[in-house]
């Protein structure tokens, strides 16, 4: 049941997994006056990843076409990184005048560009991964089920089982000469020191979802399971660091991450010297980023929803803040909200390329 963020994308991983149902959770309607977007840049393939540096310069990831680039306040695309072993490319962060990003292929690493242009190595967390698993001991699946019934799974399906080694690193952050990481595959909150040490901040909770008779049957499961419940994976999908000091963290929830299970995406808050897990919110259709402001409200993007949605400070519920197509990555400044927008359009040989850059003027410390 382990899952590459380009597979569940592209809609080729976890297809014929566990179709259950599972009541989603609807989001009020938009707010009145609902923000005008404006577009930066445009004809982008799969930008899954932004970051806004000094002066409105922007950096974004085409993840499937393992590049990043840095974006001009005009406009103006200029690739900084291309991978040549078709790895992909995400996970951008920009602190200073140091961009860092992520690598995921033969290795997976996250590496730093500093403004010279010089790219190293910061951490092997595929390495970290191998060697500690630090899900290993969480168990995923249905647990306590007779063998009889096990036997019956489909192939594609397993019926119970516990964290294995696979390492996706799909977003970074940088607080105070750290590193986080959010691990989609390892379902983990890394951190990473100055000089590269790796440690594990979280492993973020499995989720849960009760089979029903008629999940069963459109997934192929044995009668038996219905009625239990089945741990999916956790998805962590963004990494961000909050007024506050925790760590802010979206997450897919595992399987389908289309409509077909309910909107079950959440946001988690975590503590990040002691590991301490919160959820936020629930009920996001697809969250695959998150912005804090200063303020601390929220701004998260539901690519499968087709909106970004907004949890308010001190508030555990989402509100629709805009509608638009299938978003990716948002960002936050004192006056601006960036976001990728359209980010799987063009996907298909063939096909011209969709994925934008939009952004709102918007006062988010009076939110």
């Amino acid at each position: 049941m382990k899952k590459k963020l380009t597979a569940t994308f592209t809609g080729t991983a976890m297809a014929a997994s566990l179709a259950m149902t599972t009541p989603a959770l609807a989001h009020p309607r938009p707010q009145p006056h609902a923000p005008q977007l404006t577009t930066v840049a445009s004809g982008l393939i799969s930008p899954l990843s932004l970051a806004v540096g000094s002066g409105g310069t922007l950096y974004t990831t085409q993840n499937f076409a393992g590049q990043l680039d840095r974006v001009s306040p005009h406009g103006k695309v200029t690739p900084l990184y291309t991978s040549t072993d078709g790895s992909e490319v995400g996970g951008v962060s920009v602190h200073g005048r140091t961009v860092t990003f992520t690598l995921t292929g033969p290795k997976t690493l996250v590496l730093q560009r500093d403004q010279r242009g010089h790219i190293r190595t910061l951490a092997d967390v595929g390495a970290y991964e191998a060697k500690y698993n630090p899900d290993r001991r969480v168990h995923y699946g249905i647990s306590n089920l007779s063998k009889s019934c096990a036997a019956q799974f489909p192939e594609e399906v397993p019926a119970s089982y516990t964290g294995l080694v696979d390492s996706h690193p799909y977003a970074t952050t940088e607080s105070r000469g750290t590193t986080y990481v959010a691990d989609a595959a390892g379902n983990t909150v890394l951190s990473i020191d100055r000089r590269g040490h790796v440690r594990t901040v979280a492993v973020l909770p499995a989720q849960p979802a009760v089979v029903t008779a008629a999940a069963a049957a459109a997934s192929g499961l044995p009668a038996c399971t219905v009625g239990k419940t089945y741990r999916f994976e956790p998805v962590p999908t963004d990494v961000e660091v909050g007024p506050d000091g925790w760590l802010y963290v979206s997450t897919l929830p595992g399987g389908p991450e289309d409509a077909s299970l309910g909107a079950r995406g959440a946001v988690y808050k975590v503590n990040p010297h002691t590991g301490k897990t919160h959820r936020v919110a629930t009920g996001f259709l697809g969250a695959t980023n998150l912005a804090v402001t200063r303020h601390g409200d929220i701004y998260v993007t539901e690519l499968f929803g087709d909106r970004i949605s907004l949890i308010k400070r001190g508030s555990h519920k989402a509100v629709t803040w805009v509608n638009t197509t299938m978003p990716a990555a948002v960002e936050a400044t004192s006056r601006d909200i960036y976001a990728t927008t359209g980010v799987l359009i063009g996907m298909d040989p063939g096909s011209a390329p969709g994925g934008m850059i939009v952004k709102a003027r918007v006062n988010t410390s009076r939110w």
